[in-house]
C-alpha cells in the first residue's frame, strides 16, 4: 500500500489536569466530542520518558465543525513538569496550535468577553487573512486563523472549529522543508517572508526579525476521516536575531507540559516508514501491528523533525462511535484512501459532552 497522509488527527497537549483544561477547551473552542478516554501505562514511550514506564490518562476530543482534535495527556505516575525557562517565539518545536474560525473578529470578541488571555489584536497576516493569538490557562499559545474548510456547523458561540495546523519553531527552514513539504505533503508555499511582524509583538521575544514560511497541501486529503480533519497549514518560523534559542522540550519528558506532538492520521505505514528512513527520519518509536488503546486501536509511530519536535503517525484500525452500544468503526479492511460516509462521521458526535 502506498503512503497516504489523511490529515492532522490531533495535537497532543501535556497538562497538569485533563478534566479542568478540557472544560476550558470545550467553552473556548467547542472541542466537546469525546472519542476516547483512557488511563494506562505507556511502555512504548520509554525512550522519551527516562527509560521508565510511566502511567498516564489521555482524552481525545474533537469538534464536529471539523479540524484535528486534541489528545489531552496527563501523567498519573509523576508530576507534569513545566519548562525551566520561559518559552520564546523562535524556540524549537511546536510553538503554537492553529485553530480554525468561521469569523475571526467574532471569535476574538467571544474570547475577550469570556476572559481568555489575548496576546494580540486581530491582525492581517502575510497571507492577507485575519488572525490573532491567545493563551490558555496553562500558558499554551493558540493561533486563531480563518477556517478554510468545515464539516458541520454546530453553532458553537466561539465560531471556532478544531486544529488547523501548527506554528513550528525551527533552526533552518530550508532544512525542515524536506520533512514538511516532501514527506508530509505540504508542498505549496503560501508565503515566504522575512521581517519584523506586528502580529508577533505580543508574543515573548516576538518583536525581533523572523523568517516565516506558510505551507499548505494543494489537494484535498484522502482517507476515512479526511473530510472531518479538513485542510490544514503548517507555518515554520525561524528567529534571525536571537542567540539564546532553546528546544521547547529540552531536558523534559514526552508528555510533559505543553504541545507534545503533532499527530497525522495515515494509511500505508510501511511505505511511510521506508520513505522516512530513506530521507534520514528514522522511526524512533513503532508500536507494530495493532496497538490496543482500549476504546481505540491502531499502529502508531514517531519521528523527530530536524530540531527534535515529535511528529506522530497513527494508522487507525478501530475507533468507537457509541461505546455503550458496542458500535465501533473498523478500518483495517477498508479500501485505502476511501472516505467514510458523512453520516458515519457525524455519528461520532453522539459522544458530545454537555456542560
Amino acid at each position: 500500500m502506498e503512503k497516504i497522509i489523511c490529515g492532522i488527527q490531533q495535537m497532543g497537549i501535556g497538562v497538569p489536569n485533563v478534566q479542568e483544561i478540557w472544560k476550558w477547551y470545550r467553552k473556548m473552542f467547542g472541542m466537546n466530542v469525546r472519542i476516547f478516554e483512557e488511563a494506562a501505562d505507556a511502555p512504548l514511550m520509554t525512550r522519551y520518558t527516562g527509560d521508565k514506564v510511566h502511567s498516564r490518562t489521555a482524552t481525545l476530543a474533537v469538534s464536529m465543525d471539523g479540524g484535528g482534535g486534541f489528545e489531552i495527556w496527563q501523567f498519573t505516575s509523576r508530576p507534569t513538569e513545566k519548562a525551566t525557562f520561559d518559552i520564546q517565539a523562535g524556540d524549537y518545536g511546536l510553538y503554537a496550535c492553529r485553530m480554525k474560525s468561521r469569523d475571526v473578529k467574532a471569535s476574538y470578541a467571544y474570547h475577550k468577553a469570556n476572559g481568555a488571555k489575548l496576546l494580540s489584536e486581530v491582525e492581517t497576516g502575510p497571507d492577507g487573512r485575519p488572525n490573532y493569538f491567545l493563551e490558555d490557562p496553562n500558558g499554551n499559545i493558540f493561533h486563531i486563523v480563518e477556517g478554510l474548510g468545515w464539516f458541520k456547523d454546530t453553532k458553537h458561540p466561539s465560531k471556532c472549529g478544531g486544529v488547523a495546523g501548527a506554528m513550528i519553531g525551527v533552526s533552518d527552514i530550508d532544512k525542515s522543508l524536506k520533512l514538511y513539504q516532501d514527506i508530509l505533503g505540504y508542498e505549496t508555499i503560501v508565503y515566504d517572508k522575512t521581517d519584523q511582524f506586528s502580529e508577533f509583538n505580543g508574543l515573548p521575544s516576538g518583536n525581533g526579525k523572523f523568517r516565516r514560511v506558510l505551507l499548505k497541501h494543494k489537494d484535498a486529503r484522502l482517507g476515512p476521516f479526511a473530510r472531518l480533519f479538513g485542510p490544514t497549514q503548517i507555518e515554520l518560523i525561524q528567529s534571525l536575531e536571537r542567540t539564546d534559542v532553546k528546544c521547547i522540550f529540552e531536558n523534559r519528558f514526552w508528555g510533559d507540559w505543553g504541545f507534545i506532538h503533532l499527530c497525522f492520521d495515515v494509511q500505508g505505514m510501511e511505505a511511510l516508514k521506508k520513505e522516512c528512513e530513506s530521507n534520514g527520519f528514522e522511526f524512533t518509536v513503532d508500536s507494530g501491528d495493532t496497538f490496543d488503546m482500549g476504546e481505540a486501536g491502531g499502529r502508531f509511530a514517531y519521528i523527530e523533525d530536524p530540531d527534535g519536535a515529535w511528529i506522530e503517525f497513527v494508522e487507525t484500525h478501530k475507533v468507537p462511535v457509541m461505546k455503550k452500544l458496542g458500535w465501533y468503526i473498523h478500518l483495517k479492511k477498508r479500501q485505502p484512501g476511501k472516505h467514510l460516509p458523512n453520516w458515519m462521521l457525524s455519528a461520532m458526535g453522539l459522544s458530545k459532552v454537555k456542560d
